[in-house]
């Protein structure tokens, strides 16, 4: 046994007898024959138990015994005494002191009562440093986390709790906001008090009033008795208000009313009640969206989001995953009694590398899953659920290191492809020149992948790319442009692609520059002229791209004056071409590919050039009023109002390196 004993005994002889048998046990004894050094040396050092007689000449035994008490209480005291005064043994033991033994001394049953002591001292220091760290970490017992991300939410809780302030927590649904809201609780001054949870998504709007501020006797069918509501069943305590975002406008009123006045008033009821509860809510919603697009208050907004914590999704808290895992399965392995103690390396990896898209409610329902299939004592991956065991990361490794990371060329091609379409935000044509495709082989490759079972994420136009050409190559944006109404300077037209040519069928071709009309012919054959050949991917083989005998090219109109939208529609729409339509930014960038974007530079939600910018690789004409000049870096052309027709059908061909022959 090991140990610092302090021995006090007037008696020199005495003394030095329990020193000796002390130290011969293996402890480090202090031994003093004056009770003020004694007195000094508890003061000034750390001993494990304090030996002393009751029987000293200097000061009273029991008022040693009461003055070491009082500066150490934790300190274990045993009291030497002799038989004839065995009454203040007990008098000092009804003081706090630990044990007594009796002369003459038995110094085997000293030795044993002193072992006692020391591990009873021990004993209690090690509770108390646990309760300390359990004290410290209070409220964080379930957040675990030890991620740059984690460490900032429990900074900001640690500094918000002891504080009355309203908290918003946010966050993606599965994070564990509910958890952030008790661990707030928990660190509070109001922890002894209630915690009063609601989901105001799962409450219809016409309980939700009576729910949270009770309802007097009456005051609705089957309102039989009077009922108090969360806001004062959490008196001295926390109201945690889930999924605030989903709250009925008419109810954030009333919210917004008792938040401010710090009262609530019963459905039915007269009076205005008090509440002491601090209010904690939460939401996965964009609030500030939701305040702008007038579905949530903005009053309220303010009010609720005085301090916000925000919880990171799983996907953003590194290293977590094993430290959350490991925590799951020892809590699953209890419960369903099984002995199952960690988690393979290769199990682990999987989980690692997949993006758990419920976050933390996923793992643990993943992990609960594994720990009751697995037939051994660690996780495998074949306990995984299908959807973690086949996740493919979405990082593409160039260089692999290892055997496990190689994959072929086809998957190295399919994910760069979605890779690509993902960084341009699904625009194709851009896609597929970055690809180095035609459009049609982007296509094609993108129906096999769907066709595989593969999703690409990638949606389909009503206008199917295969029923037209290979990609148009837009002429160079950075030719010099002037202040002429068009900022294309001229170039020779090439060879005359069937597209262009007036039909052999019925319909008949009149040049914008003579009166007359355009009549379609009866089917896309009627066109007239052999499919083009010699590049491969449906051009005319000089190295133009242009748009498939059997389709007329599209054009996107944007403008948001209705009247001018419809008259230019039909007039291009008498040109030959087949034409789109929006009146807005949002609308424009909706439509999908085309092969020329024109646009008027002024909409209600943004500008032409937002436009031209979103459908980056198309080419784009700007429509300008005479205060209004077009960017050159943005637009291939630019055209002032009224627009000739004539005009805009020519700049149209001329970005295609079409002519109408």
């Amino acid at each position: 046994m090991s140990g610092k004993v302090l021995v006090l005994d007037d008696d020199p002889d005495a003394c030095g007898l329990m020193e000796a048998a002390l130290s011969g046990r293996g402890y480090t004894v202090r031994a003093e024959t004056r009770a003020r050094d004694a007195l000094d040396k508890v003061g000034a050092e750390d001993f494990d138990v304090v030996l002393t007689d009751l029987q000293l000449d200097d000061m009273d035994g029991l008022a040693v015994c009461e003055r070491i008490l009082g500066v150490r209480p934790d300190l274990p005291v045993i009291v030497v005494t002799g038989h004839a005064s065995l009454e203040a043994a007990i008098a000092a033991m009804r003081a706090g002191a630990h044990d007594f033994v009796t002369k003459p001394i038995d110094l085997e049953l000293l030795g044993i009562t002193v072992d006692r002591a020391v591990q009873h001292h021990k004993l209690r220091a090690e509770v108390k440093r646990l309760r300390d760290e359990v004290d410290e970490a209070r409220g964080f017992e379930k957040l675990l986390g030890q991620s740059t991300a984690m460490k900032r939410v429990f900074d900001v809780i640690t500094r918000v709790a002891l504080t009355d302030a309203t908290v918003l927590v946010t966050g993606e649904s599965g994070t564990g906001k509910e958890l952030v809201a008790r661990a707030i609780h928990e660190r509070s001054n109001r922890r002894e008090g209630p915690f009063v949870a609601i989901n105001c998504a799962a409450v219809p709007a016409t309980l939700l009033e009576s729910e949270l501020f009770g309802h007097a006797r009456g005051a609705f069918t089957d309102a039989k008795a009077a009922r108090k509501g969360l806001f004062l069943e959490a008196d001295s305590g926390t109201l945690f208000l889930d999924e605030i975002g989903e709250m009925p406008l008419e109810m954030q009123v009333k919210l917004l009313r008792a938040l401010q006045e710090r009262t609530v008033r019963a459905v039915g009821g007269n009076t205005e009640t008090p509440f002491n509860a601090r209010v904690i809510a939460a939401t996965n919603r964009d609030l500030e969206t939701e305040v702008h697009e007038k579905r949530f208050r903005e009053d309220l907004y303010y009010r609720i989001n005085v301090v916000t914590v925000h919880v990171p999704p799983l996907r953003e808290r590194e290293g977590d995953v094993p430290l959350l895992a490991q925590r799951f399965l020892e809590r699953f392995a209890a419960r369903h009694g099984k002995h199952v103690v960690g988690i393979s390396a290769p199990a682990a990896a999987k989980l690692v590398a997949y993006h758990w898209p419920g976050n933390v409610r996923e793992l643990e329902n993943s992990v609960e899953r594994a720990v009751a299939l697995t037939q051994f004592d660690h996780i495998n991956v074949e306990d995984l659920p299908e959807r973690i065991r086949a996740h493919r990361p979405d990082t593409m490794v160039m260089m692999p290191e290892t055997a496990e990371e190689l994959v072929t060329v086809e998957e190295l091609e399919r994910r760069y492809l979605l890779h690509v379409l993902k960084v341009v935000n699904g625009n194709k044509s851009r896609a597929a020149r970055i690809l180095g495709y035609d459009r049609r082989t982007l296509y094609r490759k993108l129906e096999r992948m769907e066709a595989e079972g593969q999703t690409t994420g990638v949606r389909r136009q009503s206008s199917p790319p295969d029923d037209r050409g290979g990609g148009i190559t837009p002429p160079g944006r950075d030719r010099d442009y002037d202040d002429r109404d068009v900022g294309m300077p001229e170039r020779e037209p090439p060879s005359q692609p069937a597209w262009a040519r007036p039909p052999s069928s019925p319909g008949t071709y009149v040049p914008p520059s003579s009166p007359g009309t355009y009549v379609p012919p009866s089917s896309a054959s009627s066109y007239g002229g052999a499919p083009s050949s010699g590049n491969g991917h449906g051009g005319n083989g000089n190295g133009h791209s242009h748009v498939d005998d059997a389709a007329r090219a599209s054009v996107l109109l944007v403008d948001d004056d209705a009247d001018a939208r419809d008259l230019l529609e039909m007039l291009l729409a008498r040109e030959g071409f087949s034409v789109r339509t929006a009146g807005s930014v949002k609308e424009a960038l909706e439509m999908g590919d085309v092969d020329v974007v024109v646009t008027d530079l002024a909409l209600p939600d943004g500008s032409g050039e937002d436009v031209a910018q979103g459908l980056a690789g198309t080419p784009a004409i700007a429509l300008t009023s005479r205060d209004q000049r077009a960017n050159g870096e943005v637009f291939n052309a630019s055209l002032a109002r009224p627009v000739p027709p004539d005009r805009l059908a020519a700049e149209i061909r001329k970005l295609l390196d079409v002519s109408p022959g």
